[in-house]
């Protein structure tokens, strides 16, 4: 297995991507970067979460057909269906409405990333292969408030809040949106399936096939937490979605079943968060 950290290898450079693709020649690439956030981080820089993903898309597709590889998977994101698309959501729901105005830009690049893989399998007969994962989770997480997507963010938040000792956390939104969360092993799970199982054009969704809304999500991670405070909604912030669930029915035809349960996944999640802070935190 290769890897190359962000430090080493700016996948947004297309030539240094390339020359490391060309010369270390993989069989199968899973293109799993992206730049990614929240509602706010999509809505304060759309135009990083736009080009910077597109930049990322076209070097590392481009980069693996030029050193012949033979496999790849490019995850895109459930953000790519329609705002308001029926329950849950088909894969063939792709385009058929308009997209959710605060992650426009990301969407937009994810959609053009399918596009891309597509196209290559259409003029150059690629194996290549998209998957559209829902909400992910786990070990490896971004926890910087400023840009992280919720669960992590709840757990930062209200860690916090138990070691201020204060009364009450403020969450965005009115906590009735519903989304889904799937682990990332069980995310890495479902990848080797498709790599093994899967050689066709159209996307697969990768989820547990299941949701809950914001608000019960943010119990679950105080009682995880142990903080004892109250929850506040501040309405006056977005909520985003009304509710995103995938139909995960090609994936699940395929064998793949998740095996974390999300209560288990968010303790996991916590315990590898506090072993990565300072011993004073």
């Amino acid at each position: 297995m290769l890897t190359r950290g962000r430090d080493l290898l700016d996948l947004r450079d297309a030539t240094p991507t390339e020359a490391y693709l060309r010369d270390t020649r993989p069989d199968v690439v899973i293109l799993a970067a992206a730049k990614v956030g929240g509602i706010m981080a999509n809505s304060t820089y759309p135009v990083q979460f736009l080009e910077d993903n597109l930049r990322i898309q076209l070097s590392v597709i481009a980069g693996a057909h030029a050193a012949g590889t033979e496999r790849l998977l490019f995850l895109g994101s459930s953000c790519i269906y329609p705002k308001h698309a029926p329950q849950p959501i088909r894969e063939d729901s792709l385009l058929t409405g308009p997209l959710e105005p605060t992650n426009e830009a990301y969407a937009l690049a994810k959609i053009a990333g399918i596009t891309q893989v597509r196209s290559y399998r259409r003029q150059y007969g690629a194996a290549y292969i998209s998957a559209m994962p829902t909400n992910l989770y786990g070990p490896g997480d971004n926890f910087d408030l400023e840009t992280s997507h919720v669960l992590p963010a709840l757990i930062r938040r209200f860690h916090e809040a138990k070691q201020d000792g204060a009364p009450e956390v403020t969450l965005w939104g009115s906590g009735s949106p519903r989304r889904e969360f799937l682990h990332v092993d069980d995310l890495a799970t479902a990848c080797v399936r498709l790599l093994e199982s899967y050689d066709g054009e159209d996307p697969v969704n990768i989820g547990c096939g299941d949701d809950l809304t914001i608000r019960e999500l943010a119990e679950t991670v105080r009682e995880v937490t142990e903080y004892q405070g109250r929850i506040a909604w501040d309405t006056s912030k977005p909520d985003g979605t009304p509710r995103k669930l995938l139909d995960v029915s090609r994936l699940t035809s395929l064998g793949f079943t998740p095996q974390i349960p999300l209560r288990d996944g968010i303790a996991r999640t916590y315990a590898w968060w506090l072993g990565q802070r300072p011993p004073q935190s």
